[in-house]
C-alpha cells in the first residue's frame, strides 16, 4: 500500500511532544516540521524557542535550538542571522513571550525589517506558569492574576500584534491563522511556508500569527476550547492577511 501520510523527517521517532492533550502547539510545531522539511531547509534551519510551553517543541525536532532569554528571541534571532546570513532563522513563541516581555524587541526587529520569520502562538494565557493574564487575554476572561475577568479599566485591552507590526513600514507579511478545524489547519500550513519562502527569498521580517487554545488553563475539554475560539477569541482576533507585498 503506498503511504499517502507520514511523519516528517524532521520530527524525532517516538518522540513525545509535551504538550497538553488538544493544545494545538502540537498541530502548530508539526506543521512547521513538515514545511521545513518540504523546503529542504533542515540541515540549515535554526530555531529561536521562545520561553513557555513553546519551548517544548524542541523536544521533538531535528532542527537546531536556540534558547534566548524570556521574551528575547527575535533579539537573538536578528543577531544569529546577521552573523550567518545564509542560514534559516524563525522564531516560535508565545504571547506570553512575545507580547510581553518581548514587546521591544519583537517591534524592533520588526522595525529594522530583518530578515527572519516569527510564528506567534496566541493563545490568551500564561501556559506553562499557571494560567496567569497575557497580553492577549480577551475582556472578561478569567485568569489566575484576574479571577474575576480582564477589565478594560484596570488590565486595559488585548494587544493585536498583527495590527500594531502593520504599523511600522518595514515588514514584509503579516498573517493571522488558526488550527481550529480542517480547511484552517491548511491556511495555518500555506501561511508558515509563504514567511518562510520570504525569508529565503531575502524579504523582510515576517510573521505568521496563530489563534490557539489552552484546554488546560482556560478550564474546558479539548472540543469545548473550539467553540470558545469560535465564539469568541475568532472575534476578538480576526483572521486574515494583514501585510503581504509579494
Amino acid at each position: 500500500m503506498e503511504s499517502v501520510y507520514t511523519r516528517p523527517s524532521t520530527i524525532i521517532p517516538g518522540s513525545s511532544t509535551g504538550f497538553c492533550p488538544g493544545c494545538m502547539h502540537g498541530t502548530t510545531c508539526k506543521l512547521v516540521a513538515e514545511v521545513i522539511e518540504e523546503l529542504g531547509i533542515a540541515d540549515q534551519a535554526a530555531c529561536v524557542w521562545g520561553i513557555g510551553c513553546c519551548g517544548l517543541g524542541s523536544m521533538y525536532t531535528t532542527f537546531d535550538s536556540i534558547f534566548s532569554p524570556h521574551g528575547r528571541a527575535c533579539a537573538m534571532a536578528s543577531a544569529y542571522k546577521r552573523a550567518n546570513p545564509d542560514e534559516f532563522v524563525f522564531t516560535y513563541q508565545g504571547d506570553g513571550d512575545l507580547a510581553s516581555i518581548g514587546i521591544a524587541e519583537t517591534l524592533y526587529a520588526a522595525n529594522r525589517g530583518e530578515n527572519i520569520s516569527v510564528v506567534f502562538v496566541n493563545n490568551g494565557t500564561y501556559g506553562m506558569t499557571g494560567g496567569q493574564m497575557a497580553p492577549t487575554t480577551l475582556v472578561g476572561q478569567k485568569a489566575t492574576t484576574a479571577p474575576f475577568g480582564r477589565k478594560p479599566e484596570e488590565h486595559g485591552y488585548p494587544v493585536h500584534i498583527c495590527e500594531l507590526l502593520d504599523s511600522l513600514k518595514a515588514p514584509h507579511y503579516l498573517e493571522r491563522v488558526t488550527c481550529v478545524d480542517a480547511p484552517n489547519v491548511i491556511k495555518t500550513k500555506a501561511a508558515i511556508k509563504k514567511a518562510f519562502r520570504y525569508q529565503l527569498e531575502g524579504k523582510p521580517f515576517s510573521l505568521v500569527e496563530v489563534v490557539s487554545n489552552c484546554p488546560t488553563n482556560w478550564g474546558l475539554t479539548p472540543l469545548e476550547t473550539l467553540d470558545y475560539l469560535r465564539e469568541h477569541s475568532l472575534k476578538e482576533f480576526a483572521l486574515g492577511v494583514y501585510r503581504d507585498r509579494g
